[in-house]
């Protein structure tokens, strides 16, 4: 909107309303910091996951308030520092939550336990060659690279170097996951009903996986 040719005032009454994005994003970032302060957290892969979470996705909030000032944003706008802004938010926001909600309910899906070790191999290298991909393009951005070019001037070429070999690392990292998949679906360590020390809903009463007919009867809810 900054980009379109609008007055002053209307660029003034977007940016504002851009910032206020702000408030609630930040209540989240607390809201989840607070809920694991001084609790008896345990770090297997679907809590790393959550925390990684967070990180990233709060890298994403800053960098989105830097574009939403309009003075910033008429310079930066259609640069790389808008793909890492971007990125750092939907990655964090859809793929790394989605990871640790795989990880966190497929032993009650298919009756058997992850290999622990291989999703914590698969989300350090993920969070590694993530951030070694979209973090160098917020420099990229305020260079003034501009996105959607096949081509880009010789000063932009090791950063875009490191970039692709990121992006490369954290594709293949995706092949771990899709095999600690297939593994736990073909068998492993038999899953308990109550897989998590700190699961209480009436789905972990149930066996693992579990039955077509979940409840014969009108569970007990205290």
């Amino acid at each position: 909107m900054f980009t379109t040719g609008m007055p002053v005032t209307g660029q003034l009454f977007f940016m504002y309303a851009t910032m206020l994005i702000a408030v609630p994003t930040g209540v989240k970032v607390f809201n989840w910091t607070a809920t694991m302060w001084r609790g008896s957290m345990t770090f297997e892969t679907p809590m790393l996951f959550a925390v990684g979470f967070i990180f990233v996705f709060t890298i994403g909030g800053f960098t989105g308030v830097i574009v939403a000032l309009a003075p910033l944003d008429l310079p930066l706008h259609d640069t790389y520092y808008v793909v890492a802004h971007f990125h750092y938010v939907l990655v964090a926001g859809s793929l790394f939550a989605l990871f640790a909600g795989t990880y966190y309910w497929i032993p009650k899906w298919t009756g058997h336990m992850y290999d622990e070790r291989l999703g914590k191999i698969h989300f350090w290298a993920s969070m590694i060659t993530f951030n070694i991909t979209f973090f160098p393009m917020h420099f990229l951005g305020l260079a003034g690279m501009p996105r959607r070019y096949a081509d880009y001037p010789m000063q932009f070429a090791d950063f875009n170097a490191l970039i692709t070999i990121g992006a490369f690392g954290f594709g293949l990292s995706q092949l771990i996951f899709l095999w600690a998949v297939i593994k736990c679906i073909r068998g492993g360590e038999k899953a308990t009903d109550r897989v998590w020390e700190g699961s209480h809903g009436l789905e972990w009463t149930l066996p693992s996986p579990a039955p077509f007919h979940t409840f014969e009867t009108p569970p007990v809810v205290k």
